[in-house]
């Protein structure tokens, strides 16, 4: 008898599993709100140069005190960075008459002006991070993956020894105190390093509630799983848009968007630890007890009678340390890491982009997460039907679309999410159990490493104003390529063991791997 056939008499998928999950999707919920939360952080309103007082402005309008001392855009826009050295009068009488001498033009001197009417305060209107210094303000996002990059790799190995429901814990504890320190943050340093740190916590939610959830269901609920939580990222998406809309000063919008950590730490009480997880650690009567909980939820009442702790025993599996990931084959995994890869680069580099699709940014923030509904119910139809490969490859070479605007470009973002949701399901599938988490460890690493570089691909519209979309849509079409030379794993039982890996062919490109009915 292996776990599967086990979790069959326990029930596969009951009220056990109903609730489980409904609990797992809190933290897929508060998940969004800071992994898209630079988008109104860091929020750049309409700015231009601080004008010193004169006596002689006395009698003049602001629109002409701004047309004598500020040059303007082709367009008629005042320049943001930019300020006559003096002020040019002679523009009252011909405003479109151009500066005689071009030295007469420099950076601003005493700081800038910002509007006010969208944003009570950003970090960018905090610590003036425009113009010269606007890196610095988009490396606030590539500083928060750097943290979930990091910790992709420590929850990763963290939670295959110590179990994934108490670094489920730690990581939400975490999240609460780093969240609340950097929205205290004084200084841009202090908000650099706790949005780190912060980065890292959160990690750990993100890597284990979906092998969590799944490791508890039958094979032929395991799609309908990993959807199911994923659709809570798309609300906690759309609410994002509600909260930045109501709250408008970054201190407050940073504390709110991380208190529902507290509801979700409450919710642990209920959540089991994995059963398949403390099998395979030798954890054998916690394991029983928490099948036999299972089974009486379910209302499986012979369970405990029929699977006996000796049983139980017999399905014990060996331990995996962080370095048997080798034991896989090493092409299989070159091919994977460049795909979670292109994945995450292309939702990331979409998702903070809600300033170019002609609506406002709360409105496209709100669609955005919208269409991601559909497009992962989509998924759950179409992974069930074609497999996993097929429907990972296309979703993300479709990503492509973006290049073009408005309906188009917002469906290339339903397939960026349809690839991301896919990427999360065909992850936990591929690696054993003993190594599940190690291997989702590495696999976010590329992945988070993706949405680190993903925000200072923007700064290259100054080299050429097309080419951050350009960079991002081919980097969709040639990781999702890749995905074709992966393997299978519609309808094939969840790998407990390296050995496992090896007998279905699952760790090479070329396996199909074994099906429920083999």
């Amino acid at each position: 008898m292996n776990f599967e056939d086990l979790l069959l008499e326990a029930g596969g998928f009951g009220r056990f599993q109903i609730l489980t999950l409904l609990l797992l999707c809190i933290p897929r919920f508060i998940l969004p709100m800071h992994f898209l939360l630079h988008n109104f952080l860091a929020a750049i309103p309409s700015h231009h140069c601080a004008i010193p007082h004169h006596d002689q402005f006395v009698n003049f309008t602001q629109e002409e005190v701004l047309l004598i001392n500020i040059p303007r855009e082709p367009d008629g826009t005042f320049r943001s960075c930019e300020m006559f050295s003096e002020p040019q009068l002679h523009l009252l009488l011909n405003s479109s008459q151009e500066s005689a001498n071009a030295s007469s033009v420099q950076s601003c001197q005493q700081g800038w002006v910002y509007d006010h009417s969208q944003f009570t305060s950003t970090i960018a209107t905090q610590w003036d991070l425009v113009c010269d210094q606007r890196s610095l303000n988009q490396a606030t996002a590539t500083f928060f993956f750097i943290g979930v990059t990091i910790g992709a790799m420590i929850f990763g190995y963290l939670s295959d020894r110590f179990g994934r429901k108490s670094m489920l814990l730690v990581s939400f504890i975490c999240s609460l105190a780093f969240g609340m320190v950097s929205a205290a943050s004084v200084s841009y340093s202090m908000l650099a390093v706790t949005r780190t740190l912060t980065g890292l916590a959160l990690c750990g939610l993100s890597l284990i509630i979906v092998p969590l959830g799944m490791e508890w269901v039958d094979i032929q609920h395991r799609t309908m799983a990993g959807i199911l939580t994923s659709i809570f990222w798309s609300i906690g998406n759309m609410f994002l848009a509600l909260i930045a809309y109501l709250v408008r000063d970054w201190h407050w919008l940073l504390f709110t968007v991380t208190m529902p950590c507290v509801p979700g730490i409450v919710a642990l009480w209920w959540v089991p630890e994995s059963a398949r997880w403390l099998l395979a650690k030798g954890k054998l009567k916690q394991a029983h007890r928490h099948l036999c909980t299972c089974a009486t939820m379910n209302r499986r009442k012979d369970f405990a009678a029929k699977i006996s702790l000796e049983v139980s025993e017999g399905i014990r599996h060996g331990s995996g340390t962080l370095w048997p990931l080798g034991a896989i084959s090493l092409h299989f995994l070159l091919l994977y890491f460049p795909f979670r890869f292109g994945v995450a680069f292309s939702y990331y580099g979409m998702s903070m982009n809600i300033s170019g699709f002609g609506l406002g940014m709360y409105m496209t923030q709100f669609v955005f997460g919208t269409i991601e509904i559909p497009a992962k119910l989509f998924m759950y139809v179409l992974v069930n039907r074609v497999g996993r490969r097929r429907s990972q490859a296309w979703s993300l070479i479709l990503t492509a679309l973006p290049s073009l605007r408005s309906v188009v470009a917002i469906s290339g973002k339903g397939f960026s999410e349809a690839a991301f949701t896919t990427a999360f399901l065909y992850t936990s599938e591929l690696f054993p159990t003993v190594l599940r988490q190690n291997g989702l460890g590495y696999c976010s690493f590329m992945a988070r490493l993706g949405g680190a570089v993903a925000p200072l691909i923007f700064l290259l519209d100054s080299v050429w104003r097309p080419l951050p979309q350009v960079t991002y849509c081919a980097v969709a079409v040639l990781c999702g390529s890749t995905v074709f030379l992966l393997p299978e794993t519609l309808n094939v039982q969840l790998p407990e063991t390296i050995e496992d890996i090896e007998k279905t062919g699952l760790g090479t490109s070329d396996g199909a791997g074994t099906t429920a009915a083999d």
